[in-house]
């Protein structure tokens, strides 16, 4: 049973870092090189993250400088820039890119608030999926003889207040990303 709950909590501890990455992936009017995470470039043929053939700085707290490797990928960077959904014109002058992210409107902030309600809801929803599945496993072995009825009582309430606890720390993730959207 304690291993029922050890992976559990395992799961839990995934699901708030991939939280945690989309988030960072949210562009919040200010230069984040996490916002270039899910962006491929086509580099000979194989998709390839822009991290992995460039360097990425925040010169500027509202510019983000990409500086290849290999100069011949510059267009191909920007290609991928300008088919993602980014929303951002790269700035080539011909050794890097620059974006510079403009400040983002009232109405903006207000939908980015919601995607990422949006987000920390599914979050919980996979939080609470992992304490279903987890307190079936434990049902299950009382059903073969391995536990008493005391020990699937303990187990659920263990999994259980895991599961509040990552709940509760999704909510102040979330909340604390919202926060950060608010600001001008």
């Amino acid at each position: 049973m304690k291993e029922q709950i050890k992976k559990a909590e395992e799961k839990m501890k995934k699901t708030l870092s991939v939280l945690s990455a989309d988030f960072a992936a949210v562009r919040a009017g200010r230069a984040n090189p996490a916002v270039l995470d899910k962006i491929q470039v086509d580099y000979y043929g194989t998709p390839t993250p822009i991290q992995q053939m460039a360097a990425v700085s925040v010169p500027e707290a509202r510019i983000l400088m990409i500086q290849p490797w290999d100069k011949s990928t510059l267009k191909a960077i920007e290609k991928a820039i300008l088919a993602s959904d980014l929303g951002i014109n790269p700035n080539n002058d011909g050794t890097a890119i620059r974006l510079a992210f403009p400040p983002l409107t009232a109405e903006r902030r207000a939908d980015l608030a919601k995607e990422i309600g949006k987000m920390g809801e599914e979050s919980k929803v996979a939080l609470r999926s992992i304490r279903r599945d987890a307190i079936d496993k434990i049902k299950a072995m009382k059903k073969a003889g391995d536990l008493t009825e005391d020990d699937v009582k303990d187990g659920e309430k263990k999994i259980q207040k895991l599961t509040d606890d990552y709940c509760k720390k999704a909510d102040e993730m979330t909340d604390a990303k919202k926060k950060e959207i608010q600001e001008i």
